[in-house]
C-alpha cells in the first residue's frame, strides 16, 4: 500500500529529472539573457493575445464540470462551479496527476453542495474523458489535415500513417456518439456505473472540450515569431501532443516533459523564441491561475471555518 502510496510521485519526479537533462542538452549554449531577450522581443499584441487565449480556455474548462453536473442532475450555482473548476485545474495542472488531485480538490468543494463521493467520482471521470475526448478529437482532425505532423517526432510516421491515426480517432468518436444515440448500457467498474451521456451532453462534449485545447494552443502561437512560424494548425497538433505527454507524465507542472516535445516538433524556429513563447503558456496557463487558485482556496476555507 505504501508502494503504491508513492509510485505516482515517482514516476512524475523521474519524468521531471530525466526531461530537464534532455531539455539542458537541447539548450546548450542558451544563457537566461537569450531567454530574457525572447520575451522582450515578443509584442505587446501578442501578450494581450496570450492573456485572452487564457482566459477563453479557462472559461471552456469551467464548463466541463457543468456538463457533468448535467449528467447527474445535480444544480449548483454557476459561479460557485466555475470557481471550483478553475481552482481545480489551476492545481492540478501545476501538481501534476491531474485526475487524482482534481478528485480531491472537487470532493472537498462538492460535497458542501450535497454531491456524494459517488457522484463526484463520475464528475471527475467525466470531465476526464471530455478531455480524452477532445484530445482524440483535435489530433484526428490536424493529422488529417496536416498529415505531415507525425513525421516532426519520428521518421517513419509518413502521410499514411497520420491520416490512418486520424481516421482511426475519428471513428472512436463516432462510435462514442453512436454509443450516446443508441443508449447503450453503462460501463460497470464494481458498484461503479458511467452512463453515456445524452446526445446533447454529447455534442457540448465535442465543442467545448476542443475549444479548450484550441485556446490554450493560441496562448503559445500567438507568442511565436512569425519567422519559421509552421502556422496554427501545426501548432495545435505539436502543442495537444505535448501537453498530452506532460499530463501522461505526471510530472507537476509537465515541467521539462512538455518543453522537451514541443521543441522536438518545432525544429525550424530558434529554440529561444519557442521557449520563450513557452515560458509565456506557464506564465498565463499555469503561475497566474495558481497563485489566483490558491486565493480562492483560502477564501473557501475561511468561509467554511467560519460555519463551524
Amino acid at each position: 500500500m505504501k508502494l503504491r502510496r508513492f509510485f505516482w510521485p515517482v514516476i512524475g519526479l523521474s519524468a521531471v529529472a530525466f526531461s530537464i537533462w534532455l531539455l539542458l542538452n537541447e539548450l546548450r549554449g542558451i544563457s537566461l539573457d537569450d531567454v530574457w531577450d525572447g520575451l522582450a522581443a515578443i509584442p505587446p499584441r501578442a501578450w494581450i493575445m496570450s492573456g485572452l487565449s487564457s482566459l477563453i480556455a479557462y472559461l471552456a474548462l469551467a464548463d466541463y464540470d457543468q456538463m457533468a453536473l448535467s449528467h447527474l442532475g445535480k444544480r449548483v450555482s454557476w459561479v460557485f462551479v466555475a470557481l471550483c473548476s478553475f481552482t481545480t485545474y489551476a492545481l492540478s495542472h501545476n501538481l501534476g496527476g491531474s485526475v487524482l488531485s482534481g478528485a480531491v480538490i472537487r470532493y472537498r468543494a462538492y460535497e458542501t453542495r450535497g454531491l456524494s463521493a459517488q457522484e463526484v467520482g463520475v464528475l471527475v471521470a467525466f470531465c476526464w474523458f471530455t478531455f480524452v475526448l477532445a484530445t482524440i478529437l483535435v489530433v484526428s482532425a490536424v493529422l488529417l489535415l496536416s498529415p505531415d505532423l507525425l513525421g516532426r517526432f519520428a521518421d517513419f510516421a509518413g502521410p499514411a500513417v497520420s491520416r490512418a491515426a486520424g481516421a482511426a480517432g475519428l471513428l472512436f468518436v463516432a462510435l462514442y456518439v453512436l454509443g450516446s444515440w443508441l443508449g447503450l448500457r453503462p460501463l460497470r467498474l464494481g458498484s461503479f456505473q458511467l452512463h453515456y451521456p445524452s446526445l446533447p451532453l454529447v455534442a457540448r462534449q465535442l465543442l467545448v472540450g476542443p475549444l479548450e485545447l484550441l485556446a490554450a494552443a493560441a496562448i503559445i502561437y500567438f507568442a511565436l515569431p512569425a519567422t519559421g512560424n509552421p502556422g496554427y494548425l501545426a501548432v495545435l497538433g505539436i502543442f495537444v501532443i505535448s501537453f498530452s505527454a506532460a499530463q501522461i507524465s505526471h510530472a507537476p507542472g509537465g515541467i521539462g516533459v512538455l518543453e522537451v516535445v514541443f521543441l522536438g516538433g518545432m525544429p525550424d524556429i530558434d529554440p529561444v523564441s519557442v521557449l520563450a513563447a513557452l515560458l509565456v503558456f506557464r506564465l498565463f496557463y499555469l503561475i497566474i491561475p495558481l497563485i489566483a487558485a490558491l486565493g480562492v482556496v483560502a477564501a473557501f476555507e475561511k468561509a467554511q471555518y467560519g460555519k463551524h
